[in-house]
């Protein structure tokens, strides 16, 4: 960035009015108190760039609109003490095509470049910032491209806000500059667009920062999170995406209407991640270092500093043995808990906000619940002891009622119950009589509540205990162990600590020391404190040495829990003292794999689900592994029906496929037991989608299917099979391990593959959505707003009348599938789904365009198709608006809600009887 003399700007500051487009603020609410300045003297190494003078400006994020989402309220104010620059428009499709090996084929050099996805936009910031001579803004250790090199996912993914680089804007340092000339009606807009790209402003307006309501939406450079009352001094984000892996898109675009742009507004229709990519969005640059960033959660912690996965979840499965893996740790910065939860594609590192001083978390055996204390080993003194849940917030948390608990293990006894074990003191052991005085205590635990706590030995064995034959140790100062029935003092005396006792019955102990005798004498090298992690057998003699890291130190060392038994895991800490990564320690392997980074992370406990063996035929890579991190939400929704397919192929007889109005739309439990239902609609959708499902899946797999419910969503029947966004089984499926695997196998045709069904529900996936579709079959419970009386149109109305072959190409697909189904004798019933009443007063049959006038003719086509095919059953419930589904009913202008869908669900029903009397008769 280039130094501007602050003397400069304000006499620049005359002629601002000169450097921005003449549109009034039509958001007072978002209007920044201090309004930057722009220089328009571009250096000719920031090309196309305006310098913003931020120091000292405000911008205002979030709204105090009750209506607005929950991601966007509140109203959060942002200072700025750094300046940067910020591209004048939107990123060409020229300008991309000169730096990116993914070659974008654009109507126009000088359009925005669409259709590239968040990985997509930051290489491109990281190529132009090469070829100008800066550092890279974005670092990682791998990346995954598909055949025309669109990035699908890069891993270990960080940006360093401390770089000069090109960047993607903050969505703060968008919203500052956006704020200052806010008025979408001059920007293009779905009133004037023709619903389609225009160019990016012209020479005339090259002075000004152009396009930033309307035309296409923009990539910003943040992970979404939430917002906070509060006052943040260069506020970059949240520091992750959470669960989902959400990102942030700004300004609307050609198909909004100017009414629905607001500079609050952060996403899209649907989730937005990283990997998604639409027609009407695009990016534009920022260039310069931020200085101080603060990061805020989604449970409002503030930080100057990011907690960092640098392990995906098929990279934690490898040394786990299952893809159900959590990890928990102290973050030494704030005294809270952290935990990872690696069932979850997306990794997100969440922190449970609370004024507990936590040390010494330790997992519950189902995985549900973490134990800790206030006091750290070697600490003496009275600790307490807490178990909460594992969850964004700690809920339920209960106190055991001591004196003094410290460093919790849980237990599951011979009997199946389960209990906790600790010390009423976590000091050191060196003093024989200290060490007796205190004691190993256990304390049954269920259904969230603590029973009576029993002494099980005299001495503060904290690190693990052997019920069977009474083993017992702990190592603070001295490496001690109860056995045969006696206290003894391992390792002759020198001094160790963090040991911890195998949970494998084999009664070996992991511990450091600090460059003793003995463990250099095994080791044949010398080392120092806590360079080396020690394995000693029930005897307390050595076998095995494992060296940490160059330029690290292990502390907090621990076995893992659960589903193997060579494993641990530990803090690594850099020759500062800081507690910088945790890594896993494959003895194995003898390999230190590092899987978090951070400022200071203490105590790592990570757990693993015990699961039953699955049968070693089907690659535990691919089979069933239909979300990665790769994936945004339509393989995550993917990922839960599949689970439902395969759980239940041989006992569903009704199929419900279609798009997020038949997936919000029927709800699978609402149906008479007759009727065992699966909602396997995806997030978007096509009939091609729907084809490949029903063909490939349901004909193969469900014997017993004898209805298949179809979503006709005619207003989007312009979609085309060889588009890689609208139909996923055209192009990006392929980034599924799951669903290459099935088409390599042909589908399993010859026969459903033992243990599949269970791969898939242990496979990565999504925390959220599993609570929300697996629980309802599919169905998305949604909640009520209303249709809206206004209905704004997301595509020209006219796409019939400019491409009919579009219609005729889906009807065509519907065809087909009716004739599938007509071989295997399964009614396939046809549904378009009711939308607001309020398309009636515009000439759109609905939310993406169809003329009104044509509407009813094509309808009515598709009603004629049940004379040539008997096996197909209309169920029209828009009756062109004209229909019984009340505001109570409805989630928005297209979809149902809860209420709506009950009442769909009761008409689906009724249907489903009539023809099950109709085929009686026929009997």
């Amino acid at each position: 960035m280039r130094i501007w003399n602050a003397i400069f700007f304000a006499f620049f500051s005359l002629f601002l009015a000169g450097c921005l487009e003449s549109s009034p603020n039509t958001s007072s609410e978002n209007k920044s108190d201090e309004e930057p300045t722009y220089s328009n003297n571009t250096d000719p190494t920031l090309d196309g760039m305006m310098f913003v003078f931020a120091e000292n400006s405000q911008a205002i994020l979030g709204t105090k609109d009750s209506s607005a989402r929950a991601n966007e309220r509140p109203q959060m104010t942002v200072d700025f003490d750094y300046s940067f620059s910020i591209g004048k428009h939107e990123v060409t499709c020229e300008e991309f095509n000169a730096y990116s090996k993914m070659q974008m084929e654009c109507a126009g050099d000088s359009l925005p470049v669409t259709n590239v996805n968040y990985y997509d936009a930051i290489l491109f910031a990281n190529e132009r910032s090469k070829a100008e001579g800066f550092d890279t803004a974005y670092v990682y250790s791998s990346a995954l491209f598909d055949a025309d090199h669109r990035c699908l996912s890069l891993g270990n993914l960080s940006f360093r806000a401390d770089v000069e680089a090109y960047r993607l804007p903050t969505e703060a340092e968008w919203v500052l500059v956006a704020s200052q000339n806010w008025n979408p009606s001059l920007g293009w807009n779905s009133d004037n667009s023709k619903y389609k790209i225009h160019k990016v402003c012209t020479a005339d307006t090259s002075a000004s920062v152009c396009d930033m309501a309307g035309n296409v939406s923009e990539w910003v450079n943040d992970w979404l999170g939430k917002f906070k009352d509060t006052t943040l001094s260069n506020f970059a984000g949240a520091p992750d995406g959470g669960n989902l892996g959400e990102r942030i898109i700004k300004g609307g675009s050609y198909r909004d209407a100017p009414s629905s742009m607001t500079l609050y507004s952060r996403g899209d229709v649907y989730t937005v991640t990283s990997s998604t990519a639409a027609e009407y969005v695009g990016f534009r640059l920022a260039i310069g270092k931020i200085s101080s960033p603060t990061w805020m959660s989604s449970t409002g912690n503030v930080s100057s500093s990011v907690i960092t996965s640098l392990a995906s979840a098929g990279e934690i499965r490898s040394y786990t043995g299952s893809y159900q893996s959590k990890l928990a740790f102290r973050n030494g910065e704030t005294g809270n808990l952290v935990y990872i939860d690696y069932s979850n594609a997306i990794i997100s590192a969440v922190e449970i906000a609370d004024t507990i001083d936590s040390y010494h978390p330790d997992i519950s055996p189902d995985g549900n619940r973490v134990a800790f204390c206030t006091k750290p080993e070697g600490i003496s003194g009275t600790s307490e002891l807490y178990v909460r849940n594992l969850d964004e917030t700690g809920s339920s948390l209960v106190k055991l009622d001591v004196e003094s608990a410290a460093i919790p293990r849980w237990a599951v006894l011979a009997s199946g119950d389960t209990v906790i074990r600790y010390v009423d003191d976590a000091g050191n052991n060196t003093d024989d009589a200290t060490f007796q005085s205190h004691a190993l205590w256990q304390v049954p635990f269920s259904n969230g509540k603590f029973g009576t706590p029993e002494k099980l030995l005299a001495g503060n064995y904290h690190d693990g205990y052997d019920a069977g034959s009474e083993f017992a140790v702990s190592g603070s100062r001295l490496l001690r162990a109860y056995r045969n029935g006696k206290d003894t003092v391992w390792y002759g005396g020198e001094q160790a600590c963090n040991a911890s006792l195998a949970n494998d019955g084999s009664k070996r102990t992991l511990f450091l020391d600090f460059g003793g005798s003995i463990g250099q004498s095994f080791a044949e090298t010398s080392y120092n404190a806590h360079k080396a992690l020690l394995i000693a057998d029930s005897t307390g003699n050595l076998t095995q040495v494992i060296s940490a890291p160059d330029g690290y130190t292990f502390d907090h060392t621990e076995w893992i829990s659960g589903s193997t038994s060579n494993v641990a895991i530990a803090s690594l800490t850099n020759d500062a003292g800081a507690h910088q990564k945790i890594a896993v320690v494959g003895l194995s392997r003898a390999k230190v794999f590092e899987i978090v980074e951070g400022e200071d992370l203490w105590h790592p406990c990570l757990w693993a689900k015990k699961t039953e063996k699955i049968s070693e035929s089907l690659n535990s890579d691919s089979a069933g592994v239909y979300f990665t991190s790769a994936g945004g939400e339509v393989d995550v929704i993917l990922r839960y029906k599949m689970e439902l397919l395969w759980e239940y192929r041989n006992t569903a007889n009704v199929l419900i496929l279609g798009s997020s109005r038949s997936n919000a739309g029927i709800a699978p439990k609402e149906l008479d037991s007759a009727y065992f239902a699966i909602n396997a609609s995806n997030v978007p959708n096509s009939l091609y989608e729907t084809r490949y499902l029903f063909e490939n899946y349901a004909l193969n797999h469900m014997p017993n299917l004898k209805y298949l419910v179809v979503s006709l969503d005619i207003d989007m029947w312009w979609k085309k099979k060889t588009d890689e966004i609208e139909n996923y089984f055209y192009k990006t499926y392929k980034k599924s391990p799951g669903f290459v695997y099935d088409e390599n196998h042909e589908f399993w045709k010859s026969g459903y593959p033992a243990g599949l069904a269970e791969r898939t529900e242990n496979s990565p996936g999504n925390s959220i959505y599993r609570e929300w579709l697996i629980p309802t079959r599919g169905y998305k419970n949604e909640e009520c707003h209303g249709w809206e009386e206004e209905p704004s149109i997301d595509r020209s109305v006219t796409w019939y009348e400019e491409n009919p072959a579009l219609f005729q190409a889906n009807v065509d697909e519907l065809k087909e599938i009716l004739t599938l189904a007509s071989e295997k004798s399964i009614t396939v019933i046809g549904v378009i789904f009711p939308m607001s009443p309020g398309f009636a007063q515009t000439e759109s049959f609905g939310r993406y365009g169809l003329s009104r006038s044509k509407a009813p003719e094509l309808i009515d086509s598709l009603q004629s198709l049940s004379k040539t095919y008997t096996n197909f059953v209309l169920m029209d419930e828009n009756k062109m608006g004209n229909h019984d589904y009340t505001d109570a009913a409805a989630q928005n202008r297209d979809h149902l809600c809860t209420v709506g869908a009950i009442q769909m669900t009761g008409r689906l029903n009724s249907l489903l009887d009539s023809l099950e009397q109709i085929g009686a008769s026929t009997l």
